[in-house]
């Protein structure tokens, strides 16, 4: 019986370790050096990723229309052009969503 009761414990608490070692961040690991014309106009949203905790380097994590995602360095030029191209994309759809509501004449659906 105490055998049974410590090969048990045993087990959990070796489970519980290794369960608790295997917890990964969404970490970029190296950079894509570049990306082409073609690809870049694919790009809908970014990140940062900074360094602390599991991330070491820090990143900029472009997400493209299918959710691929690419790593590239945040000190590149056409990274940092790229970033200006989506926040610009950004503001200008809202900016037509905000146009087209207007909020004196309720939607009557």
């Amino acid at each position: 019986m105490r055998f049974n009761t410590l090969f048990f414990l045993l087990t959990i608490s070796c489970l519980s370790l290794a369960l608790a070692q295997v917890t990964y961040d969404d970490c970029c690991l190296k950079y894509v050096k570049q990306m082409n014309a073609k690809t870049q106009k694919h790009a809908v949203e970014y990140r940062l990723q900074v360094t602390d905790g599991g991330c070491n380097i820090p990143a900029v994590i472009f997400t493209m229309r299918k959710r691929r995602v690419f790593c590239t360095d945040p000190k590149e030029a056409w990274v940092q052009q790229l970033m200006k191209k989506i926040d610009a994309k950004k503001i200008k759809t809202h900016k037509a969503f905000k146009d087209q509501h207007n909020p004196r004449r309720p939607y009557r659906g």
